[in-house]
């Protein structure tokens, strides 16, 4: 694939054969905004409107503090946090307020981090629903990954399906590219907890445990993306 500013992220993320590519597409993105918002971004007003109104999710909050400053961690709360008692609280005790309610269950729920991660997702997976259909070196790279998340799985032939995704007449192709990938790995991991599982009865005692040993692990990260 001729490499330009779009496609280079992309034979970056697919070029190593190892794990799903599209976990680490969402981790680059993650790390890069985390870094992004405790940094240069702190002190950018149309950012910190949105930061302050939508917060992070416990997992972002969790990597900003590991990647940034306790300083710009600080403002970035302190202003959020008054964002909450001004806007999302009632200022007087009383009945209480369903549309405050309302507002306040879509804060809880939001998160900067993971919006801002999912729509850069789609706009990579559109480059790469675009390099695939063109058949030339990366679709041989694409079926070469060792496997793709159940998560991404699902994600991936989602956004294959909708308005950037795959040609109509290239989208039976691309599924069976792409779940072959899903659920061969998902057959060798049965296999694997199934041989750990047998590997506990007294008649295989001194057996080899083979690719078994950490097929707990692997199975975990599969089925979530995220490594126990």
């Amino acid at each position: 694939m001729k490499e330009t500013i779009v496609t280079i992220p992309i034979n970056d993320l697919f070029a190593p054969k190892d794990g799903c590519p599209l976990c680490r597409m969402e981790e680059m993105l993650e790390q890069q905004y985390c870094e992004f918002v405790t940094g240069d971004a702190m002190m950018e007003p149309s950012v910190r409107i949105e930061t302050n109104k939508k917060g992070f999710c416990h997992r972002h909050f969790a990597r900003m503090t590991m990647v940034g400053q306790k300083l710009p961690n600080a403002l970035i709360l302190e202003s959020h946090l008054q964002e909450i008692l001004e806007k999302q609280l009632p200022q007087k005790p009383g009945k209480p307020d369903k549309k405050l309610m309302e507002s306040l269950g879509e804060m809880l729920n939001s998160c900067y981090v993971c919006d801002r991660v999912e729509a850069d997702m789609h706009h990579l997976m559109a480059t790469v629903f675009v390099e695939w259909a063109k058949g030339n070196e990366f679709r041989q790279t694409f079926r070469d990954q060792p496997f793709i998340c159940l998560h991404h799985y699902r994600f991936m032939m989602t956004a294959a399906m909708g308005k950037r995704g795959v040609p109509s007449k290239l989208l039976p192709e691309f599924h069976a590219d792409a779940l072959a990938l899903t659920k061969n790995y998902l057959q060798s991991l049965k296999g694997d907890i199934s041989h750990f599982v047998t590997m506990f009865d007294y008649r295989s005692r001194g057996q080899d445990w083979g690719n078994s040993v950490d097929a707990i692990e692997r199975s975990i990260e599969f089925l979530t993306k995220e490594k126990p």
